[in-house]
């Protein structure tokens, strides 16, 4: 039996994925480094299934794919991804095609894109979103790569991603690291999203509220525009009980977070483009205070502030942390698209912003009903700045931003840290701003650096230096290395 597509790597996703594949009715080779583990899923989740083949080498494995061959791998991201190219090289033949599946850097994708393609071979790096479930069931898959080798792989991506309205919340994405560009900026705002919600349960906590209480506001908040995946979760989080203790089950859960990487990607990347992503920032950098867990227990001894708790009315002050929510979320959304703009530009990429949103819809763990409008955002205005700026969202932003500013300005005088929500409004009000106080920033920069700098009454890209102590003489810093 010849197969249509191999995988390597039988961990969790991978297994999974097989078996979606199968399921779709692809004949399948697998493979893993440890071989015992190929033996495991035959004989244990893939039995009965004739279709699917376990191999002990790579020769019987790529001997067994249907030309040009398919081999998709799910290891670690990293250094284990090249050791398997190179392992592969020599087996291959031209225009074979390697698939990382994995959360790899999309540096990494650019550089090993180019290396397959001099090869004579083809290489799709891709985000795939969703999980466990996700990849049995139907994830948001996200490819980029060789443009030549996404018609080998479109008909499996879409017949095993998740399908919203009849659609596959898979499409192409551009070209060599694009796709995991796109995954990576999803991680992002999985990121804000998720902090974000931390921070609506951390006022909720504050007004007295118990986690079954709070369980039923997010079961109410995910039959609105709200509805997303991570409120789902939230809402059974809150209602679930600890077997052990007879506790709400969050309530015995360390207030200390991990995470892999893909979030600090994104603020890097960020920073890297001159893009203010600050909420994805922020919500980093708030997992690296929470893991500072024995501090900031030491600092609570020591430190004075408000008793953080809430004194409102319970019902609207809900209310109103639901709207601040919202606001928040398009802001999230906004930064994160407008940093993908930013990289398609720098990196010659053609984006469909639109199609983006749709894979985003289904599968993946920000899916929402949100994720709609966004779609038609795009579909009606291609080249939109901002979201922002899209009468939907513009209006969305009006009608919950007083409520914003009242949660944010208790939260502020009782201590209770909302740094998702605070630094979403500071980049809606700084983005709203006709002038910033650059211009002084300016004028410290061409003080302290001869940096130079525009002035407001001559045309932009002409540059001026003020000789500010008298001392400084005509030199800037364009005409020295320093």
């Amino acid at each position: 039996m010849k197969c249509d597509i191999g995988l390597i790597g039988l961990a969790v996703m991978g297994q999974n994925l097989v078996l979606n594949m199968n399921d779709r009715g692809y004949a399948m080779a697998v493979y893993n480094r440890t071989v015992s583990k190929v033996d495991y899923f035959i004989d244990g989740p893939a039995a009965d299934r004739d279709d699917i083949i376990g191999t002990h080498s790579l020769e019987e494995f790529v001997r067994i794919l249907k030309k040009p061959r398919r081999i998709m791998l799910m290891v670690k991201a990293g250094e284990p991804v090249d050791i398997f190219i190179e392992k592969l090289l020599p087996l291959l033949e031209e225009n074979d095609i390697i698939i990382d599946g994995g959360n790899s850097n999309f540096h990494d994708t650019i550089r090993r894109t180019k290396h397959l393609e001099e090869k004579g071979l083809q290489f799709i790096g891709t985000g795939v979103s969703g999980g466990e479930e996700g990849a049995r069931y139907g994830p948001s898959i996200m490819p980029g790569g060789s443009p030549g080798a996404w018609e080998y792989i479109k008909p499996i991506f879409q017949d095993i991603a998740a399908h919203v309205d009849g659609e596959p919340c898979c499409d192409w994405v551009g070209e060599d690291g694009a796709g995991h560009f796109v995954k990576m900026v999803h991680n992002g705002i999985e990121y804000g999203d998720m902090q974000l919600i931390c921070e609506a349960y951390s006022l909720m906590q504050s007004l007295g509220m118990e986690p079954a209480e709070m369980s039923d506001v997010f079961s109410e908040w995910n039959t609105g525009v709200l509805d997303s995946y991570l409120i789902e979760i939230t809402r059974d989080i809150l209602g679930t009980t600890d077997e052990e203790t007879g506790k709400p089950m969050v309530d015995v859960i360390l207030d200390t977070a991990g995470q892999k990487g893909t979030g600090k990607w994104t603020a890097v990347s960020a920073l890297d483009l001159g893009q203010p992503v600050t909420l994805i920032g922020e919500a980093v950098f708030a997992r690296f205070l929470s893991a500072l867990k024995e501090q900031r227990e030491r600092a609570s001894k020591v430190l004075e502030g408000p008793v953080q708790s809430l004194e409102a009315d319970k019902t609207s002050f809900i209310e109103a942390i639901h709207d601040a929510l919202y606001a928040s979320k398009i802001v999230s959304y906004a930064q994160g698209f407008q940093l993908m703009r930013a990289a398609a530009d720098e990196n010659g990429w053609n984006l469909n912003y639109g199609s983006i949103a749709m894979m985003w819809r289904g599968g993946c763990i920000i899916r929402s009903q949100f994720l709609g409008a966004i779609k038609e955002a795009f579909g009606g205005s291609p080249d939109l700045e901002n979201l922002l700026l899209h009468d939907y969202f513009k209006g969305a932003v009006d009608s919950a931003q007083s409520s914003w500013r009242s949660v944010i300005a208790q939260a502020v005088e009782a201590g209770i840290p909302v740094p998702a929500f605070s630094t979403a409004l500071a980049y809606y009000d700084g983005y709203r701003s006709a002038r910033l106080p650059a211009n002084l920033l300016q004028a410290q920069r061409d003080y302290f650096g001869a940096h130079t700098y525009e002035r407001i009454d001559k045309p932009r890209g002409e540059y001026f230096h003020t000789d500010w102590t008298g001392e400084g003489g005509p030199a800037t810093a364009g005409s020295y290395e320093a």
